[in-house]
């Protein structure tokens, strides 16, 4: 598996969005251990919002580590791993908007950031899933929530 959603994406509700979906397409991402898609075409009631462009980026990125870690080996007297590494992966979205009239705009973003500690992959990848699967649940549940803190300040 790899980062491959289908366009187009539907996205989680926001006040005054209706259906809102998302179209687009492989772009080159700013690193090798990443991949980029760019927004190309908006559905739904999403009015005022641009799709990509040079000036008002409107990208998802998916990084993984530079370089995999993998469990090191464990002391053969007392069985004990030490110094266990994490795998830290990274979703990052970018949207260009701008602050004010006659203004620059100016490039928001939101990121994800999980680590998984090497060997948790083969031994419980079931808590993996788990905890992924909460965390994007709520992410989902409280999206038009978090779109009015963002807006007005208030949790």
């Amino acid at each position: 598996m790899s980062f491959a959603p289908t366009s187009p994406v539907t996205g989680a509700a926001q006040t005054g969005f209706t259906s809102p979906t998302y179209t687009f397409t492989d772009d080159i991402a700013p690193s090798s251990n990443g991949k980029q898609k760019a927004i190309t075409a908006l559905g739904g009631t999403q009015t005022g919002v641009d799709v990509h462009s040079v000036s008002k980026p409107f990208t998802t990125t998916f990084f993984r580590p530079q370089q995999l870690k993998t469990l090191p080996a464990a002391n053969p007297i007392t069985g004990v791993i030490k110094g266990i590494p994490t795998n830290s992966y990274k979703l990052i979205t970018r949207k260009g908007m701008v602050p004010a009239v006659n203004q620059s705009a100016l490039v928001g973003s939101m990121q994800t950031v999980f680590g998984i500690p090497a060997g948790c992959d083969t031994y419980e990848p079931e808590e993996i899933r788990a905890m992924i699967s909460l965390h994007i649940g709520i992410l989902s549940q409280i999206s038009a929530s978090l779109g009015d803190t963002a807006v007005s300040g208030i949790i």
